[in-house]
């Protein structure tokens, strides 16, 4: 069977097997009562908790570097350590998931979350507080990769109201640590409570994730009695799948532009002239867009056959905030926020597209896993870059111009990863 004759999202979900037991339980419609609630609250709660431990830190991280004593270097190390942990530990959720189940890897996930926020303020030393960090990080990251799992096994027939739905409680969470985190600081006297303080939205996820949890084994002990016939889901290796690695590229691209967005946009607002504050409200301006977005762009995506077209008109706003940016800074500077705030929307899509471009437990598990690991590798050398580009040459001129040059290699991938095909159906292509 050729990749072209894979059939529509839902008529996937209707004919493909029922899930390997390493996914969560059977989704809301066999479910009764209060799960079928507690499933889409536990998605939200979970969203809500995979962004504050960065952005609260990089609110307060002058106080954390001098309560410390630490140096640039190791300073400079906290803020690139996100995403090399994603992709390191993200990488364990497949394992983890098949073992255990993936609601238990993700109440785990928000275990470790909340133990690391307790813990990491109160440490007394730079390499507690890594270590504290990391332990946070890898919660996180394990998490990060199995909620498109989640999303899909429970909620079949919604992936896109269900991505949406997470994709902007992870909004939420993200804008909001980094709005409020510095008025906690100075309410609770110290940036250890204002770091600390995150860990409550935690310990608040990990009640409906026990409960969810107990109900992913007793689903995987039922799995185990009446096992499902072996589908093209088990045997895939996702690493020979060019629709993986698109999407791969994609998910790695668009990390890229995110992170070089939080981290520079309002520095070169402040070169234009434009004053810390209101760079500052142009930056939540641009973080602030993805809520509302986060939720629309999976809906749209999921109802057209092919995600190209999403693509393309992300990447062309991508393309005109940096091109504002380079010509008029200062003169344009909302617009140019709100074209880049358009574009940082490609991580919902992105999500989505995970959903789309499998149809069974397994391999949505492996191209998550895939997606995310790779993709937040190739996301480490972009916001440094652009750093050595500032540096060497005076300006920002080249460094902007590296940016929208990232835009085109991010749309022609997405628009690939974007087809109307499944990685199951390019590994029965292959092996027939």
């Amino acid at each position: 069977m050729a990749p072209e004759e894979s059939t529509s999202l839902r008529s996937e979900t209707a004919s493909s097997p029922t899930p390997a037991p390493s996914g969560p339980a059977p989704g809301p419609a066999r479910a009764k009562g209060l799960l079928a609630v507690l499933m889409p609250v536990g998605i939200v709660l979970a969203a809500l908790n995979l962004r504050p431990a960065i952005t609260s830190l990089g609110s307060l991280l002058e106080e954390v570097r001098d309560g410390l004593g630490m140096n640039g270097t190791l300073a400079g190390l906290l803020t690139s350590v996100p995403p090399l942990c994603f992709a390191v530990f993200g990488s364990l959720a497949p394992r983890l998931s098949r073992r255990f189940g993936a609601g238990t890897v993700v109440c785990g996930g928000m275990v470790a979350i909340t133990a690391g926020l307790v813990v990491r303020p109160f440490t007394g030393s730079t390499a507690g507080f890594l270590a504290a960090t990391a332990l946070t990080l890898a919660g996180i990251a394990v998490s990060n990769v199995l909620m498109p799992v989640v999303v899909k096994n429970w909620f079949p027939d919604r992936v896109g109201s269900m991505t949406g739905l997470y994709s902007m409680a992870l909004a939420i969470g993200t804008s909001l640590a980094a709005a409020v985190t510095v008025p906690l600081n100075d309410a609770l006297g110290g940036w250890q409570g204002g770091l600390a303080i995150w860990a409550a939205l935690g310990a608040v996820a990990v009640v409906p994730w026990a409960v969810l949890s107990r109900q992913g084994r007793a689903a995987e002990r039922e799995s185990a009695a009446h096992p499902a016939p072996a589908g093209p889901g088990d045997a895939l290796r996702v690493t020979r799948s060019r629709t993986a690695w698109s999407l791969a590229c994609f998910f790695g691209l668009q990390a890229t532009a995110a992170y070089i967005t939080m981290g520079w946009m309002p520095q070169i607002f402040r070169d234009a002239g434009i004053s810390a504050g209101t760079a500052g409200v142009l930056l939540a301006v641009t973080m602030a867009l993805g809520i509302p977005l986060a939720f629309v762009i999976p809906r749209v995506a999921i109802r057209l056959p092919q995600q190209g077209p999403v693509v393309i008109a992300l990447g062309l706003c991508g393309l005109g905030g940096y091109l504002g940016l380079a010509l008029a800074p200062a003169g344009g500077a909302w617009i140019w926020a709100l074209l880049l705030g358009v574009s940082n929307c490609a991580f919902p899509l992105a999500l989505t597209m995970v959903g789309l471009r499998a149809r069974t437990g397994p391999g949505v598990v492996k191209l998550s896993a895939f997606a995310q690991s790779t993709g937040y590798l190739i996301s480490i050398p972009g916001p440094l870059l652009v750093g050595v580009l500032n540096d060497a040459t005076g300006g920002w001129g080249v460094p902007i111009l590296f940016m929208a040059c990232l835009m085109v290699p991010q749309i022609i991938v997405g628009t690939l990863a974007g087809r109307n095909r499944t990685i199951e159906d390019e590994h029965l292509a292959k092996a027939a």
